[in-house]
């Protein structure tokens, strides 16, 4: 049975949906100011393979991953750029959809933006006005009464005394208590606004996701997600305003993945080792970029750095060869259903990818043993490696075309420049000219291109 470590109560549990076999799953997407780090390449690849193998596993699943396209960083950046605030938002959610289909991503079956969402927003301020979980100060700000709600902090368990003894001094006066924050903000010059019963304004970070995740899936649903980073306050405030204005949970299982780390620093700007996804991109391609960050588990602490992308570079190259030159049939027989299990046995474990993909390589080895004593066998074996590998958005390609990819390096020698010197080699061979053949061998492997010689020909692969 499919367990689920769950951040709210800090255990594993075996997942049981709310209604049958359907599943509702809100990911707290981007806010579309810039362009996505490696961050963000983790945490939403992270999703993308849980969402997969919900469906691997049968569940009827609804994926709702939101763009923030209205906050505080937003309308800052747009200033500073002298840009309509929409403009910018446009063009990098324009942006994010590239890089995520770069990384192999499937779109979410909703993907809701705030600004469409702000009559949902301000119904869901008016209830908690009327329950008397939030008041209006000043020229129309609505504020979260935070001391309403007894359990705040449930996901984070920060302890809120402590919180309010290290609180700042707000600049806003009005504020009950330290604690609270804003659910609408009154209109400042040359801000964009929306009308409210309370005056023009816009809604606060916090309240978007609220009405977006509630509006798709209803009040209460399975799974909520995020990078860990949002568990406070971003969550633990979306948990007290929902269930305040519901009365009901707001969702039952929560998922955070790790932060990444750049030569085990925090990534940073300051730091100067800041990476966006195009950053990387145009250094690896993107399966073995995909790999590095699946191949950790998604609740861990995630190392980038070139030896770990260049490990995951290997091991992708290992799947490949072994899948080359196979006539792997398009469905799977019952060849290769024992590694099933066990595949299944990891991921059923809290999305266990690292189990996963050490069963992928026991099925490599098998693969490879057979390749030449039963070759039906190891292309029934390869069927059955795609489809393990599908749920986590590998081994799609095909091999030849992997294997001879330009991965990067655009001073490299092209496909078609390789294939004649094959061919002269071969030629060369042929004429017994073998300092030729040696020649061109030798500066083949100078520009990283490996040659196999076969009874079929002579097939060659990059290194």
């Amino acid at each position: 049975m499919l367990t689920i470590y769950n951040n709210l109560t800090r255990q594993k549990e075996i997942f049981k949906p709310i209604n049958g076999n359907k599943v509702g799953m809100y990911v707290c997407g981007v806010t579309t100011y810039d362009f996505c780090h490696i961050g963000h390449g983790r945490t939403f690849v992270s999703f993308d393979v849980i969402s997969r193998y919900l469906r691997f596993r049968g569940y009827d699943l609804t994926f709702v991953r939101n763009i923030t396209d209205i906050d505080d960083k937003i309308i800052t950046r747009s200033n500073e750029n002298g840009e309509a605030f929409d403009t910018l938002t446009e063009r990098f959610i324009g942006e994010m959809h590239q890089d995520f289909y770069a990384l192999g991503m499937l779109p979410p079956d909703y993907e809701p933006r705030a600004t469409e969402h702000i009559d949902g927003i301000i119904e869901i301020i008016e209830k908690l006005i009327a329950n008397d979980a939030a008041y209006i100060v000043g020229d129309g700000d609505v504020y979260y009464r935070v001391s309403a709600f007894d359990n705040y902090c449930c996901l984070s368990k920060q302890d809120v005394e402590q919180l309010k003894s290290g609180a700042r001094v707000d600049i806003d006066q009005n504020k009950e208590d330290s604690l609270d924050f804003a659910l609408w903000k009154s209109v400042k010059p040359g801000e964009p606004f929306w009308s409210s019963p309370w005056g023009d304004g816009r809604p606060g970070w916090h309240i978007e996701c609220s009405a977006m995740s509630m509006s798709q899936l209803g009040d209460t649903f399975d799974i909520h997600g995020g990078g860990s980073d949002l568990q406070f306050p971003h969550h633990d405030n979306e948990i007290a305003q929902s269930e305040a204005a519901t009365g009901k949970q707001y969702a039952k299982t929560w998922i955070h993945t790790g932060m990444v780390q750049v030569d085990k620093e925090k990534m940073s700007k300051s730091l100067n080792n800041f990476f966006t996804i195009r950053d990387v991109l145009e250094q690896y391609d993107s399966e073995s970029v995909r790999l590095f960050l699946v191949n950790a588990h998604y609740r861990s602490q995630l190392n980038y750095s070139t030896d770990n992308i260049d490990a995951a570079a290997g091991a992708l190259e290992r799947f490949y060869t072994a899948l080359r030159g196979l006539d792997i049939p398009k469905l799977c027989t019952e060849e290769g259903v024992d590694y099933e299990a066990k595949f299944i046995a990891a991921m059923d474990d809290d999305f266990n990818t690292p189990g996963a993909i050490a069963v992928l390589f026991e099925l490599v080895k098998e693969i490879n043993q057979l390749k030449s004593s039963d070759p039906t066998k190891a292309s029934e074996l390869g069927a059955r490696l795609k489809h393990l590998a599908l749920p986590l958005g590998l081994l799609q390609q095909d091999p030849e075309q992997w294997l001879q990819a330009d991965k990067g390096d655009d001073d490299g020698l092209s496909s078609e420049a390789i294939d004649a010197l094959i061919l002269e080699r071969n030629e060369a061979r042929t004429n017994k000219n073998w300092a030729r053949g040696d020649e061109i061998r030798d500066q083949l492997t100078a520009e990283g291109i490996l040659l196999e010689d076969t009874a079929a020909g002579t097939s060659w692969r990059r290194n």
